[in-house]
């Protein structure tokens, strides 16, 4: 089960404007991270930092708490405070890997002691950094790894008449350029490579705003931005390929 999965098409590594990463598979999507840390503050302050680099940022404050979450979901990166108030970070680390997780693990402490260290890497961490840290080091930090799990892939997808360039977010129908808002552009992303499947209005508001839409009573913002993307591809000449699927979603698929 994963939680609000959000995928895309060719591109590979940190897109420094939307926090999309593509694997070796060449399926893009956003990047997801749960943040591991019981110090509300600091974890409000990293949390918010990372949502504003564009990336799903979920947060677990105990160790029992974040195990049930990397079991239920689905994460790219996980940041792992050592010190929880029902366990040890390294403990879930060790759980993580014996029941084959393979999200790449980057602990958090306060724990300066070469030794932690090497421990926390030989349990199977991909790094360490020592608390207090600067959060535009711990982007970087983030963002190698990643690069690290994928090798270049090409970085512009097609669909009938559209393009998508994923470097300057420009989208065309048939070479006319698509103005486009950054929920439109990541909308049509996630249609082009779900295309011909049904998409529910659920999973599209998890994919636009993540952990956010779990307070929400209801999604129906959504039918505006699929109704504005589908006006502005019409508008240029574009084909309709959003169907709606009624009391459920959409559908993106070549006419027929």
């Amino acid at each position: 089960m994963q939680s609000g999965e959000e995928v895309f098409d060719t591109f590979t590594g940190v897109h420094p404007a939307t926090g999309l990463f593509c694997a070796g598979n060449a399926v893009c999507r956003r990047m997801k991270i749960l943040l591991v840390e019981d110090h509300a503050e600091l974890a409000r302050s990293i949390a918010g930092y990372l949502v504003q680099e564009h990336y799903i940022c979920e947060v677990a404050a105990t160790f029992d708490e974040a195990r049930e979450k990397l079991i239920l979901f689905t994460y790219d990166v996980v940041l792992l405070d050592i010190m929880l108030p029902d366990g040890n970070g390294i403990n879930l680390l060790k759980l993580l890997r014996k029941e084959g997780v393979d999200s790449s693990v980057i602990i958090i402490s306060a724990q300066n002691a070469l030794d932690f260290k090497l421990t926390g890497l030989s349990e199977g961490a991909d790094d360490y950094i020592t608390k207090p840290f600067p959060l535009p080091e711990l982007h970087a930090r983030v963002k190698a790894i990643m690069r690290r799990r994928s090798p270049q892939k090409n970085n512009v997808l097609t669909f009938q008449d559209l393009t998508a360039d994923l470097d300057s977010l420009e989208c065309r129908v048939n070479g006319k350029l698509l103005n486009l808002t950054r929920k439109e552009t990541n909308l049509l992303l996630y249609f082009i490579h779900n295309k011909g499947r049904m998409l529910s209005r659920q999973a599209i508001a998890a994919h636009l705003w993540g952990d956010y839409t779990d307070n929400l009573d209801s999604v129906d913002f959504v039918y505006q931005h699929v109704k504005n993307l589908r006006k502005k591809i019409t508008d240029a000449g574009g084909q309709d390929y959003i169907s709606t699927v009624y009391g459920f979603g959409y559908k993106f698929n070549a006419p027929e």
